[in-house]
């Protein structure tokens, strides 16, 4: 039935929760459905389904046909954290989350303005807070994307609270990608 497929184009096994894009909304993908994967980074999958495209995450890739994969985690480091260890981790952690219609992360696309480690409430803990923005203002997956990094920064050993606002000052601009991100776009 479906041995004319293109290009990683699988059948979905089982209904498959995922996130409509650019809208940020839950959606069940049924199972039988054709679907062409478009992006597999930081840890989840874009899939296009009868002509829209979905973020599924990668603990559900079995429903691809594909192999769990779980949200990648920072490796604890042999010593207590101190805020230069934890902004590393931050950094590390924020370069593994995607924009599912671009596949460059969200460090080297230049949406990240600020990634800023203090003191915690209780010594040796911290706290981060991050400012960063979307390349455009009224995309859906905006919350998505800052729950998604909030979440990955809460994974680091050592810290008790994050913290991810969505700023639009300055505006973001093309010219805001790092040189890793023109490479990867085509655009040097």
């Amino acid at each position: 039935m479906y041995h004319n497929r293109k290009p990683n184009e699988v059948v979905v096994n089982r209904d498959c929760p995922a996130v409509s894009v650019p809208f940020g909304e839950p959606v069940t993908i049924q199972e039988g459905c054709v679907a062409q994967i478009t992006q597999r980074l930081g840890g989840s999958y874009t899939v296009y389904v009868e002509g829209n495209l979905y973020r599924v995450e990668g603990r559900d890739a079995d429903a691809l046909g594909l192999e769990p994969v779980e949200a990648p985690a920072v490796q604890p480091s042999s010593g207590p954290a101190t805020a230069d260890s934890v902004e590393a981790s931050a950094l590390e952690l924020l370069a593994t989350c995607y924009d599912p219609e671009i596949p460059v992360d969200i460090v080297n696309l230049g949406l990240v303005y600020r990634c800023e480690v203090l003191p915690g409430q209780e010594e040796g803990r911290f706290r981060i807070e991050v400012d960063m923005t979307l390349t455009a203002p009224g995309c859906g997956m905006g919350t998505f994307i800052a729950e998604e990094a909030r979440t990955k920064l809460m994974s680091i050993p050592g810290v008790e609270s994050v913290s991810v606002d969505l700023v639009w000052d300055p505006p973001w601009s093309r010219e805001m990608i790092s040189e890793h991100g023109k490479l990867e776009l085509g655009l040097m």
